[in-house]
């Protein structure tokens, strides 16, 4: 599940760091992607067990060289402390040798995963004899456009590889100099492990220039991932030529219906907003039946204050003690923070109102005992995954049981949810006669 960045208002890169020389960094993102490609071929072809030899041999050069992507990433936290950053944002960017462990691990449970790669999505014999097979092919060339977590190198690597995809990254000017220790090693190991290390690159971070390289790159890069805030993933979007799958942006809903189990309520309400406070699938926004508002709404309004969160609520939430009166802005915010939006509504049909004109598409959730109710919201609702009496926080590749996940595409085309490994595979057809003709 991706975090994201709680000052998505902004997008900007440090440029103080070293940027090691041997990632390509005299380089343009144009000969960069043509490496790429060339990489992508000979990748394409590599059966699961090579593939998987090389993601455990990154595994186990990143816990061997720990000390030294450490000892780069100290340069990344200190300049954050230096220009102003939050702790919150320098506790995403820190790596210590147990979170290089950790992103190792990531690499290792990426190996035990099934290839998507030559799988039958459908096949047939025709009545012409022919034999058609649907089957799943790598991208290509993945670029992939990220904020300020390095671990989130290792992650996109690791899926392209094991999908058969040669990546692109291009991580913020914030974790340059891990960014660039950490693929340093990826590269020498997928090229040790007889794999083309070009399936491995890290694009310059000092300027936008290569982001917007990227961007136009159609031709050479097939498809464009940006992960991160909403102002990355706006720009990305309307400004790119080559394809994108738009990872989104979550105002996340939850509507306690008036025949919810108020106990179950409390819980899923909670646990939606206070698990993970800076995570696209943290609820932002609860709905609350009106007949609710002598027993619930008091009860859900103490604990959330309880646990540090602030509420802006409409006029029939303001009068509690501690709520901020909301603000029209305030309903269509990703908060990213201890805040949440809090509203009363008199039916079902004005929560699905109320989140058709704020939702972001992304998780909304329903906590009813009746199913019709449930059914009427899962129907209606416009959102890639829509939980009945469960936590927005399961929106998520690994709760899901992919095992991984490059992203959660909002959009309806091509990937919509979590995306796995196979989200990240195209199709072809192959077709075999016996001479054939029409």
């Amino acid at each position: 599940m991706n975090e994201r960045s709680s000052t998505a208002t902004t997008w900007s890169f440090c440029r103080t760091g070293p940027l090691s020389v041997e990632l390509g960094a005299t380089m343009t993102v144009r000969q960069q992607a043509a490496e790429a490609r060339v990489a992508a071929i000979d990748l394409a072809a590599a059966t699961r067990a090579e593939k998987d030899a090389a993601l455990l041999l990154m595994a186990d050069r990143l816990v061997e060289r720990s000390a030294d992507i450490v000892t780069a990433n100290a340069v990344d936290v200190d300049n954050a402390r230096t220009g102003g950053q939050s702790e919150a944002m320098i506790d995403r960017l820190t790596l210590t040798a147990e979170r290089v462990s950790a992103m190792a691990d990531g690499l290792r449970q990426l190996a035990a995963l099934p290839d998507p790669v030559g799988d039958v999505v459908r096949g047939s014999t025709l009545a012409n004899g022919l034999e058609l097979r649907q089957v799943r092919v790598p991208f290509g060339v993945v670029g992939i456009v990220y904020e300020g977590r390095p671990n989130v190198t290792v992650d996109a690597a690791g899926i392209c590889l094991k999908s058969g995809n040669a990546a692109l990254l291009r991580g913020s000017g914030s974790a340059m100099s891990s960014n660039a220790a950490i693929v340093s090693v990826l590269r020498k190991a997928v090229g040790d492990a007889g794999l083309p290390a070009n399936a491995v690159q890290l694009l310059d971070a000092t300027t936008r220039d290569s982001v917007k390289e990227l961007m136009q790159a159609r031709g050479l890069v097939d498809v464009l991932i940006p992960r991160g805030g909403a102002a990355l993933i706006k720009t990305v979007v309307e400004e790119s030529t080559v394809p994108v799958i738009e990872t989104g942006v979550g105002n996340c809903h939850v509507y306690v219906d008036e025949d919810a189990d108020l106990e179950k309520a409390l819980g899923i309400v909670i646990n939606s907003k206070t698990q993970r406070l800076s995570t696209c699938n943290t609820a932002e926004s609860l709905l609350i039946h009106s007949a609710l508002s002598e027993t619930f709404l008091p009860l859900v309004v103490e604990e959330l204050i309880n646990a540090g969160v602030t509420i802006h609520g409409d006029p029939r939430v303001a009068g509690f003690d501690g709520v901020v009166p909301a603000t029209e802005d305030d309903w269509g915010r990703e908060y990213l923070s201890a805040d949440i939006s809090v509203g009363v509504v008199d039916s079902l049909d004005d929560a699905l109102d109320h989140i058709r004109r704020h939702g972001t598409g992304h998780t909304e959730a329903i906590v009813t005992e009746s199913t019709t109710a449930a059914r009427r919201f899962a129907n209606r609702v416009d959102a890639a995954a829509v939980m009945i009496n469960a936590s927005t926080r399961f929106t998520d590749g690994g709760e899901f049981g992919f095992g991984a996940e490059i992203g959660i595409s909002t959009q309806k085309l091509h990937a919509r949810g979590p995306m796995g490994l196979p989200e990240l595979t195209s199709t072809k057809y192959i077709v075999t006669g016996n001479g054939h003709t029409r």
